[in-house]
């Protein structure tokens, strides 16, 4: 058994594709939640009133898409600097592709009760799982020397990546605090954080000024 363990799960490729698979079928069901209303109409303006119920479906929907977005990216920045894998690693990305295919019924679940603190609570958590996760999976890899950069650049990347997951998953503790206040408010903040890490708003502010 000793040796199988050393030998499974070494195929950075099959991780690869599992992971992009995953992701897929993942940010496909979030749109199945979205159905049209069966509600009678008679009138242009019946139909555009029976579309008001599903604007939160729709907000939680591009909600999920970019978190689903960001993680997807964010897993795909350490792959490309990890050149092997072993079994703990494969397992620890098994389960995180197991909390990413949560994200379709958290989603449904905050668009259902989106007025409510613990729709907010059960979606933040999720959103947690998937930052320790990734965090932990980037963590092994460093430490077992599975990253392919060398020298001083390796430093630079392992603080960048460790600090992007860090501040992330802070940022979102806030939006889900928020919610105390009002739970729009704390999905708009999410929203907001997600819109700067994937275009880089902020920062690219910042350099610009330096």
């Amino acid at each position: 058994m000793t040796h199988y363990n050393r030998i499974a799960g070494r195929n950075v490729r099959r991780i690869e594709a599992l992971s992009d698979g995953v992701f897929a079928i993942a940010i496909t069901l979030l749109v199945l939640e979205i159905r049209p209303p069966h509600t009678e109409v008679h009138t242009e303006r019946d139909v555009l009133s029976s579309l008001q119920p599903l604007l939160p479906k729709f907000l939680t929907y591009f909600l999920s898409f970019m978190t689903m977005g960001i993680f997807w990216v964010g897993q795909g920045v350490q792959l490309n600097h990890i050149e092997q894998y072993d079994r703990n690693l494969s397992w620890t990305t098994i389960f995180f592709l197991v909390v990413i295919s949560l994200f379709p019924f958290t989603t449904a679940f905050l668009g259902e009760y989106i007025t409510f603190k613990v729709a907010i609570a059960i979606y933040w958590l999720n959103i947690l799982l998937a930052g320790i996760l990734i965090y932990f999976h980037w963590h092994y890899a460093y430490k077992h020397n599975f990253i392919t950069i060398e020298g001083e650049q390796r430093k630079i990347v392992d603080k960048a990546v460790r600090k992007r997951v860090i501040v992330a998953q802070s940022l979102y503790l806030i939006g889900a605090l928020l919610c105390f206040i009002n739970t729009y408010l704390s999905i708009g903040f999410i929203i907001l954080v997600q819109l700067n890490y994937a275009f880089a708003i902020i920062s690219e502010k910042i350099s610009a000024k330096k």
